[in-house]
């Protein structure tokens, strides 16, 4: 094993921020583990009104799982040394990512068609965990588009090449934990009332 001080000045950045984003990963696991307990131990309240997620959110999860895809394709035409599809599947990606937060947002429609708010009278606990829970992972879903209007620059200026790849490869880590974050989420959210 390669002593971490004899390695070049480059692979010791690279390797300490891959270690930081792992310790971004881990603290959002906390915080999403800490939600998702707070509505198990709020199951049990007398006035708990389970709520059918609207379809929308499923649609969502196919946009996002597909998105992982073109981004794994996209990480792929730069190893390869394809600039322009990597741009176009970069692109994609982000059009996907941001076709997930609409998707998100007309789910919210439908819990308010439903009857649903998330306070006030016609609001629940029930409902407004799936509000905080759904906003909370938007965020870091808009976080990622962020990366990822970054991420379209720098293909665009040629700054990701199979031997520089680092901000690349941070994007496409963050953005994988989110879909992978969406899907626990959206199965806790579906099946919690049965467990539970």
């Amino acid at each position: 094993m390669t002593d971490v001080t004899e390695l070049p000045i480059q692979e010791k950045l690279a390797r300490s921020k891959k270690q930081m984003m792992w310790f971004a990963i881990a603290s959002l696991v906390m915080m999403f583990a800490g939600l998702t307990s707070a509505y198990v131990v709020s199951s049990s309240r007398r006035d708990w009104v389970d709520i059918d997620m609207p379809l929308e959110f499923f649609y969502g999860t196919g946009i996002i799982l597909l998105s992982s895809l073109t981004l794994v394709i996209a990480k792929k035409s730069i190893k390869q040394g394809q600039s322009n599809a990597a741009l176009v599947w970069t692109l994609l990606t982000f059009i996907l990512g941001t076709t997930f937060v609409i998707m998100q947002f007309l789910g919210f429609n439908s819990i308010i068609e439903m009857g649903y708010r998330f306070t006030g009278a016609a609001s629940n606990v029930n409902a407004s965990f799936i509000y905080v829970i759904v906003v909370a992972h938007l965020a870091h879903i808009v976080a990622g588009l962020i990366s990822f209007t970054v991420m379209t620059v720098q293909t665009i200026r040629g700054k990701y090449t199979k031997d520089s790849l680092l901000g690349f490869e941070l994007g496409a880590m963050f953005w994988h934990f989110v879909d992978v974050l969406w899907i626990y989420l959206l199965l806790f959210l579906v099946f919690a009332k049965d467990i539970f």
